[in-house]
């Protein structure tokens, strides 16, 4: 038995991790998550530590430089474009950007591909309009979501962490719908407090999170039903 919980509203992947991302109308999800998801990722090269991804903690201004594929539909095998904040387009091999990312790291960076996705955790993030809004009310006010850097939005009465442990389905049961594992929430850090328009740092944001919510904004899933998932799919849940 299964029961329609809502329906996707937006979709997002993002070619190269902190850097903002690409809407979509459908997403294929295969077992490392979306394709095309984090693809890509700058390293600190003479970073030895467990984590040594440039990430927006250091370089705030890397959310303002949005990352696409130039052909959305390939990205295994598509280049990928950076639209700077003054508007220029770029390469992402381009020499130019890694010596700017560089310099406002003030130390050597690299570029890597990762076929699998570089993720902190979990490769799919999911988040419903109940719970951006219950943030927003216990903010105080409006919060741009482009913040959280969100895979799946879906409309819905429901936050997710009542899916913990549960599959979700997409799309109608017939079609060739994927099917996700709802596990942990999403622990929140400082890269929230970047502004994804203006790069300017409001800490009350990560304050809210942290005090009203144990720190978390959204739920991890796993893919375990590869497939697609479509702006306006209905979700079901399943027994």
């Amino acid at each position: 038995m299964t029961m329609i919980v809502g329906h996707v509203s937006a979709l997002a992947r993002f070619p190269v991790k902190s850097m903002a991302g690409e809407t979509l109308a459908i997403a294929e999800m295969d077992w490392q998550g979306i394709e095309g998801d984090r693809q890509y990722a700058f390293v600190r090269a003479a970073n030895g530590t467990r984590f040594p991804w440039l990430t927006a903690r250091e370089v705030p201004g890397m959310v303002l430089h949005r990352a696409r594929f130039a052909d959305p539909a390939a990205p295994k095998t598509s280049a990928v474009e950076v639209e700077a904040p003054d508007g220029g387009l770029r390469a992402l091999h381009d020499a130019g950007l890694h010596a700017h990312l560089a310099e406002a790291a003030r130390e050597p960076v690299s570029l890597i591909q990762v076929a699998r996705g570089v993720y902190d955790s979990m490769p799919i993030s999911l988040q419903t309009s109940a719970g951006h809004r219950a943030l927003e009310i216990a903010h105080g006010g409006p919060i741009d979501s482009r913040r959280f850097r969100i895979n799946v939005t879906i409309e819905s009465e429901l936050r997710p962490e009542q899916w913990q442990g549960r599959r979700l389905a997409f799309g109608d049961p017939s079609e060739d719908g994927a099917i996700v594992h709802c596990a942990d929430p999403i622990q929140r850090c400082v890269l929230v407090t970047i502004d994804p328009e203006t790069g300017a740092k409001d800490s009350t944001i990560l304050r809210t999170v942290a005090q009203r919510f144990g720190a978390c904004y959204g739920l991890y899933s796993a893919p375990a039903r590869p497939g697609l998932i479509r702006v306006g799919d209905p979700v079901r849940i399943l027994a």
